[in-house]
Formats: structure tokens, sequence, C-alpha cells
């Protein structure tokens, strides 16, 4: 199984950057010490979505971070992604598994407990579980979880567990406490006027949820 050497796992989302270049915040907040991306541009059709993941593919590997597209298994073995993310909805992660191979990483999106362990049960290397808290982006997938889904998910599931939804740097703090590996964001990184002071603060809270 490949290693979830990260903590703070970056989603994108081009429409959350204030008019900015993506691509340009990715280096930015890779530069800030973040080794984890995931390609989520769902809208984007498939030539300027290789495009794109071309790019951040090629960052991603000068920063010796991690590279991830989601749901597209076709495009990341095409591009030499490091695997692919799974919407809950998606296929299983044992497919995805037999698709990439044994060292490709496969992370899913899960929305309750029993999801968690479900994606865990089908060779999920890691989990994102959410949303914890309340986010405009997150709203289709139910009311917040909160810590206690955190803190069930994180004691019942042996891979790594990242909270998702309406993460800040003191929040990051807490579901760290309540034993999550790590939070995935997208506007706390993407949205942020200052993307590496953001990131920075993100960072040292994963790091020390003291």
């Amino acid at each position: 199984m490949p290693s979830v050497d990260f903590r703070l796992y970056l989603v994108t989302d081009r429409h959350q950057t204030k008019g900015r270049a993506l691509v340009s915040l990715i280096e930015e907040a890779l530069r800030a010490g973040v080794t984890a991306v995931q390609l989520r541009e769902k809208d984007l059709a498939t030539r300027p979505l290789m495009t794109i993941a071309g790019q951040i593919r090629d960052l991603a590997k000068s920063f010796g971070a991690t590279f991830l597209l989601n749901d597209r298994i076709d495009l990341a073995k095409v591009i030499g992604a490091s695997g692919v993310h799974l919407p809950a909805e998606g296929l299983p992660a044992a497919v995805a598994r037999r698709l990439l191979g044994p060292n490709q990483l496969v992370g899913v999106s899960t929305h309750s407990v029993e999801e968690v362990l479900r994606a865990e049960s089908d060779g999920a290397d890691f989990v994102v579980l959410g949303p914890v808290y309340e986010t405009p982006s997150k709203r289709a997938y139910g009311a917040p979880l909160g810590l206690s889904s955190v803190e069930e998910a994180a004691r019942r599931a042996r891979v790594p567990v990242f909270a998702i939804g309406g993460i800040t740097a003191s929040r990051a703090r807490d579901v760290r406490r309540a034993g999550a590996s790590g939070v995935a964001v997208v506007s706390a990184i993407l949205g942020a006027d200052d993307v590496t002071r953001a990131t920075r603060a993100l960072l040292d809270a994963v790091a020390d949820p003291a």
C-alpha cells in the first residue's frame, strides 16, 4: 500500500480563486509547503483538463509533492499522476486499485462513518470525511457532521481520515485533536488573499494541534 505522508491536502476549484490563475496559486501553495494536491475540476472537458493536469503534475514533481486526479482513472494513468481520488458515489476503490496497480494512491470522499469503513474495506489508502463544518460548497452533501463523526471514524478506521468542509487553521487543530490524520481544504488556501500565509498557518495547525 502506498504511503500517505501528508497532513494538508489541497483540493482545487478554479471558481474559488478570486479571478487568479489556478496553476499560479497551486505553485505558491507548493512553495509554502503543501505536499499533496487533488485536481478536481469536474466541469472541464478532457482536453483542457489534461492541459492543467500536466502543468500541476510537473509542478508537484518539482516540489516532490503528491498529485491526484479526481475520478479520472484514465487520465491519471496517461499523465502519470500519483493516483486518483474517487467521489463517494464513484467506482469502488477496489476497481480503481485493479486498474491502477498496487503503487498508486487511491483516496475516497465519504460523508458518514459507514462510508469511511466501506471505503477502507474496498481498499482505499485514505478517506476524506465531510462536511465537518458548515460550508457553502458542501451543502449538497447534507448537514455538517461535527467533530463526533471525525472522532468515531478515526477510532474505527485503520486508514488515514482527513476532515473537509469549513476548515480553518483553528478548526484544523480541533479535527486533529479529534483524531483526524489531517485536513483537506479548497477555499481556505485558494480563496485566501495571501496564499502563502494561509498555507503556512494550516501547516502549523495540522503539525502541532496542541
